[in-house]
């Protein structure tokens, strides 16, 4: 069977070298990368929503949406790992178009994040999830 699968992909001249087996050992099939893709948005979504709920828990929940809201566009960022595959994601955001949107996007993350834990300001967590908002959508 990998011999049929060499010839019609155009590899039967050549033994396969150790990095293409690796490669092809940990690749994803198609199924699997769906499945990848779908429970990493889901949980995304689930902890955006979470986190728009928390927000209105007494004095703790600004800071409570702003780690939930961050943490889920963490996870549906991570989803489309799935489909394109992690260099192929990089490559397209780090496109001379998507530079500074994703620059702008990462910045935002580590910062509502630093601001949640370590500065403890609440205003400027919400700013910081709000530009991440318009960074996505940018």
């Amino acid at each position: 069977m990998d011999k049929l699968k060499r010839v019609l992909s155009g590899r039967d001249a050549e033994e396969p070298s150790g990095l293409a087996e690796v490669i092809d050992a940990t690749s994803l099939g198609w199924g699997t990368r769906v499945k990848g893709f779908i429970a990493c948005f889901a949980i995304g979504c689930l902890c955006s929503l979470l986190g728009s709920c928390l927000l209105w828990v007494p004095k703790k929940g600004l800071m409570l949406f702003a780690v939930f809201y961050t943490l889920g566009n963490i996870a549906s960022i991570g989803s489309t790992l799935f489909l394109m595959g992690p260099m192929k994601q990089l490559k397209r955001m780090f496109e001379p178009t998507r530079l500074i949107a994703t620059i702008v996007m990462l910045l935002c993350l580590i910062l509502t994040l630093c601001s949640a834990f370590w500065w403890r300001k609440e205003g400027l967590a919400l700013l910081f999830c709000i530009l991440q908002f318009f960074a996505l959508a940018w």
